[in-house]
């Protein structure tokens, strides 16, 4: 990809995220505009806002990623990121709209008139979106370094200065049309893309674009392999290996290898010369177990059917208690149009969804060394390159790289608003909108630190943390916060320090490589299975064991929660005032 074209790309993405968060400046008068836009943000513009901080980069590049590595088995991994609205839709939606609240910790406040449950809700809502956040810088780091040659932290910083400029500049006023814009931007920079390359296949009668056709290197190419692999060559290879292939070390040395499996340990180097057939990599799983289950985790070959499950569960339920997500349904006028939101999201996020498979289909085609050199999530950015070429094919290039630099932006402007939004309210010492301009920076300031100290985490794996601790901890909050009138604050409290506590201890711990294997890894690095009933569980017998404990006003906060807007006096919520006009 020419660097030139890439780099103009990414800069006019910055530099219309920057004016059109400018704008919110303009239009931004109360504090009501900053936290939830005044509740004016109509079904259409706030489903395209949501599916613009909601389809992050892993979205935009990683679906793609692993249709190349896995085939078409592995469409079932956007199920739950999608399946999740529903759960929005039939549950929560509505009644978090008619809440009033400003955020998460409005609404725990709200219904248990607990200033404590409160304060233990900011303290995840926190947590949560700096897990989220952290990914996201670094990832954009990698991103601006492949596409540019810069430095790693770069990426981090650009990301980090331009959502702190338009999160200050106008709150969820300007963010909201900085995200809009950069969902069809994302869908844009896949969707014409897909045309061209579609057009390209379609017409190219080469034998490279068939499916049964060899793939071979087109230049020298090093491999690392960083787990023990099995491949198989159909013919002799000729190639130069540093390290232990078939049980017998080599140190940079040319080794003929025969037709037939092979195996090569973890930590191996593999020189392949251009124009050398690709091998391929053979599944080490025993025979007749399904493919499809097999997830992006380091303990898929023990149990992968477990942890697929536990990954759907985790984003399935996770998704309702994103800080994100949730603090746009606050934006609303009215519950009415909150589901009308939550429709459209569906489909939008549905029709952005059809098109990273066939970047991954083609990736299989006309890219499948990606899939040894582990830069699979690569796919994307490489293929105009491969199919087209020429400056068709860098200009289609950087369209791309803008919509992936776009999709860090919008995903972490929504972090940074709700993460400001409650630091805003139950950290600083006063609130109004100078105090969230200042709440916008330490929301950054943070993970980009932290970013800079901590070896890079996978972005599945950050990602899926993200959604576990949400699941096991706001999810039954919202769930039974809105549907059963036993809960009690305590029991609340209790729920949340039990299921999200456990849910965050059991994948650091996986992290920190505690335990190494069998079921007692597979059980901590994918909890959601047993956190999330964990957390419910304990919210209903504390809250069961505490009856007396049930706040006066809770049949009057239920009928708020239930029944139509023209029906109950309209709330202020319990954070900030509706309005400072």
């Amino acid at each position: 990809m020419n660097h030139a074209y890439a780099v103009t790309a990414v800069t006019v993405v910055v530099l219309a995220t920057l004016l059109i968060g400018a704008l919110g400046l303009r239009i931004s008068r109360t504090t009501s505009d900053f936290y939830v836009a005044s509740r004016t943000v109509g079904p259409r513009l706030n489903a395209a806002a949501i599916s613009g901080e909601y389809l992050s980069a892993a979205s935009f590049l990683g679906i793609a990623g692993l249709v190349l590595l896995q085939g078409p088995e592995m469409l079932w991994y956007p199920v739950g990121y999608t399946a999740g609205y529903l759960v929005l839709l039939l549950l929560v939606a509505a009644p978090l709209r008619r809440s009033g609240a400003y955020t998460l910790s409005d609404f725990a406040e709200a219904r248990l008139e607990s200033p404590q449950v409160r304060r233990l809700a900011s303290l995840f809502v926190v947590g949560i979106g700096w897990l989220y956040l952290l990914p996201q810088l670094q990832g954009a780091g990698l991103t601006l370094e492949i596409l540019t040659g810069a430095p790693g932290w770069v990426g981090g910083l650009v990301v980090a200065v331009v959502v702190t400029g338009a999160v200050a500049a106008g709150g969820m006023r300007s963010i909201t049309f900085v995200q809009a814009f950069q969902y069809w931007l994302k869908l844009t920079a896949l969707l014409v893309p897909a045309l061209f390359l579609a057009g390209a296949w379609f017409g190219d009668d080469t034998p490279r674009a068939r499916f049964d056709a060899p793939a071979t290197f087109r230049e020298h190419t090093s491999v690392r392999f960083q787990e023990t692999v099995r491949i198989e060559l159909d013919r002799p290879l000729t190639l130069t290996v540093s390290g232990t292939v078939d049980d017998r070390p080599y140190d940079d040395a040319g080794v003929t290898l025969v037709p037939g499996p092979h195996r090569v340990s973890s930590g191996t180097t593999l020189r392949f010369p251009a124009g050398a057939e690709v091998p391929e990599q053979r599944d080490t799983r025993a025979a007749g177990a399904a493919v499809w289950s097999e997830p992006l985790a380091d303990s898929r070959e023990e149990h992968p059917l477990y942890a697929t499950y536990g990954l759907i569960l985790a984003t399935f339920l996770g998704t309702m208690g994103l800080p994100h997500v949730a603090v746009r349904f606050y934006t609303s006028p009215n519950g009415t149009a909150a589901r009308r939101t939550t429709l459209v999201v569906l489909a939008l996020i549905g029709a952005f969804y059809l098109l990273p498979p066939v970047y991954g289909v083609l990736g299989r085609i006309y890219a499948p060394e990606l899939a040894l050199t582990g830069d699979a999530d690569a796919a994307v950015l490489v293929l105009p390159e491969r199919l087209i070429g020429g400056v068709g094919g860098d200009l289609l290039g950087a369209l791309l790289a803008g919509g992936a630099f776009a999709a860090f932006l919008s995903t972490a402007s929504g972090l940074a608003m709700s993460v400001a939004g409650v630091l805003t309210q139950d950290v600083l010492p006063a609130r109004g909108v100078r105090y969230f301009r200042l709440a916008t920076v330490l929301a950054m300031a943070v993970p980009l630190g932290l970013g800079a100290v901590t070896a890079d985490v996978p972005v599945a794996d950050a990602v899926g943390l993200a959604f576990a601790v949400s699941a096991s901890s706001f999810c039954p909050l919202l769930v039974l916060g809105i549907w059963w009138r036993g809960l009690t604050p305590p029991g609340a409290a209790a729920g949340l320090v039990t299921g999200g506590g456990a849910a965050l201890t059991a994948v650091m711990a996986t992290r920190a490589g505690i335990p190494a294997s069998g079921w007692s890894h597979s059980l901590l690095a994918w909890p959601a299975v047993w956190s999330v009933p964990l957390g419910f569980l304990t919210m209903v017998l504390v809250s069961l064991a505490t009856r007396s404990r049930v706040p006066a006003g809770t049949a009057a906060i239920l009928a708020r929660l239930h029944l139509p807007e023209e029906l109950t006096t309209k709330p202020t919520g319990t954070g900030a005032p509706e309005a400072e006009r």
